[in-house]
């Protein structure tokens, strides 16, 4: 009789269109296993649990055919784990009765076995647990599908990708498959990012190896190339003889709110601009790929990263907040900025001359992600209304997720008088009662798929870290200073200094409103 196991993913529930793809890849033959490695871990609880039971109860994985093991050395029962997350997934006096019954099957998916990171007897268990599973449900041993997410600090990635291999993996291969996620920050510079790409390496594949970065999985990023090969005015303005200058800008209102020890080994530059915002960058300049295959989206990627040219000192302002060293887990005297403006200027025919301002900060007046694309003066003005602002495409990735072009109109009435409006796409009044997925969500079921469009492939973290690399390594050294600047401030005065001198003009008098329902 033919297993459950063997059944096409069903689709009942769906909610978001954005979400739903063809079906032809979701789901292959086998049990699909998922080994949630640092269970008991805040990444865990609070992301990819979260990101599991919404996949769960939209359809996408089906009880007959999923089960989901959580790894950690804390020493806890199967429903001690349940119990842990289970805030996180569900408002228990919020929910409905239908969600609270999804819920209740979900955690009977979940299974806890214990041990060390670097334990043959640890993944031997996980192991014999995983054969179970899959046993139980009729499995033909090679068809199955494990998929390992390493929720986990990267210290511990090379034992823990050593033990998956030598004593977890898929035992042949008849069609499954074994592949594992991992969590940025991969390594800390160029040296170390390499030594970590070459330790997996050896153990894995690459088309096995997921390295994950969140803001890929977010709508409006996942947008951008839709945005711009999929409509035609924007073609011939997507370029230097039309655009300014680029911003993409993460500013967040609160500083590392007891993560200072963490935060202080990486600082701004690592935890956000270099993946983050990079990512974002590479998907802004990168020219149109022959097909949406990921490998030719990833070519791109890396070909715009190898054309930019190496970071100017004088084009780089850093800034660290007063009473961030405050913090007993910070040193007295750290140089670690908690704000960084960054130009990167990228040499090709396309973009040669317009600066991308990549800006990031803690502890700032607002929290918001945008990419904001300012467009040239326009030539023979015979409005004189060059004060009023220049032309620009703002994509706000979060929060109130939105694109908006603004605009110079007249202004209603008798006189020929101009203004400063918008063309809005806001996605909370256009698509009401859409749920937008969440990055990990989205990210989680690629990797099911084993699509590694929106992840980082081993030479583009390289060209990544070879941008910033030099930056950093005079930021360690104490090369570079880092400015105090006033929580709940903009940042640095240097910051809009630099950005003045790239180019940009700012509006006055306008701000732009999210619409209301």
């Amino acid at each position: 009789m033919e297993s459950p196991c063997w059944h096409v993913e069903k689709r009942a529930g769906l909610k978001s269109d954005s979400f739903r793809k063809d079906n032809e890849n979701v789901l292959e033959t086998g049990c699909l296993s998922i080994v949630v490695l640092g269970a008991s871990g805040d990444l865990a609880k609070k992301k990819t649990f979260p990101a599991l039971f919404n996949l769960f109860r939209q359809g996408f994985l089906q009880p007959d055919e999923v089960h989901i093991f959580g790894y950690a050395r804390t020493k806890i029962s199967d429903d001690e784990l349940r119990n842990r997350i289970r805030g996180y997934l569900i408002n228990d006096k919020t929910a409905s009765p239908e969600h609270v019954e999804k819920l209740s099957k979900f955690l009977e998916l979940i299974k806890y076995v214990s041990g060390s990171y670097d334990s043959e007897e640890g993944f031997r268990l996980l192991d014999k647990e995983i054969s179970e599973h899959e046993l139980s449900k009729n499995s033909v041993e090679g068809t199955s599908r494990r998929l390992f997410y390493l929720a986990l600090p990267p210290s511990v990635y090379p034992s823990v990708c050593k033990m998956i291999r030598n004593f977890s993996m898929n035992k042949s291969d008849l069609g499954g498959w074994t592949r594992i996620v991992v969590e940025k920050p991969f390594g800390k510079d160029l040296e170390s990012a390499e030594q970590l790409s070459t330790q997996i390496g050896e153990l894995f594949e690459e088309p096995q190896i997921y390295r994950i970065d969140h803001y890929l999985g977010k709508e409006l990023v996942q947008n951008l190339l839709v945005l711009r090969f999929a409509n035609r005015f924007f073609l011939p303005l997507w370029n230097r003889d039309n655009i300014d200058n680029v911003q993409i800008v993460f500013r967040e209102d609160f500083g590392t709110d007891g993560r200072g020890g963490y935060f202080d080994e990486y600082g701004i530059i690592r935890d956000i601009i270099q993946n983050h915002l990079l990512q974002v960058f590479c998907l802004v300049a990168m020219e149109k790929p022959v097909s949406l295959k990921p490998e030719y989206i990833r070519d791109e990627k890396v070909k715009v990263l190898q054309s930019v040219l190496p970071i100017k000192d004088e084009e780089v302002v850093l800034g660290q907040y007063e009473g961030y060293r405050d913090d007993p887990t910070v040193p007295d005297q750290s140089n670690t900025p908690t704000f960084a403006t960054i130009v990167l200027r990228i040499h090709n025919e396309r973009w040669e001359g317009v600066p991308f301002v990549l800006k990031a900060g803690k502890a700032l007046n607002s929290r918001k992600a945008e990419i904001r694309v300012q467009f040239k003066d326009v030539p023979g003005d015979i409005f004189k209304c060059k004060r009023q602002g220049r032309n620009e495409f703002v994509i706000r990735l979060q929060p109130s997720e939105a694109m908006y072009m603004k605009l110079t109109v007249k202004q209603p009435g008798l006189e020929m008088s101009t203004a400063q409006s918008e063309l809005d796409l806001s996605y909370g009044q256009r698509y009401q009662g859409v749920t937008i997925p969440e990055a990990y969500e989205r990210l989680i079921l690629d990797t099911i798929r084993g699509d590694q469009q929106h992840f980082v492939r081993r030479d583009e973290l390289k060209a990544a870290w070879e941008i910033f690399t030099p930056l950093l390594h005079r930021i360690d050294d104490g090369k570079m200073k880092p400015l105090p600047y006033k929580p709940g401030s903009r940042g640095p005065a240097e910051a809009d200094e630099l950005l003045a001198k790239a180019g940009y003009v700012q509006t006055h008098g306008y701000i732009w409103i999210p619409p209301t329902l």
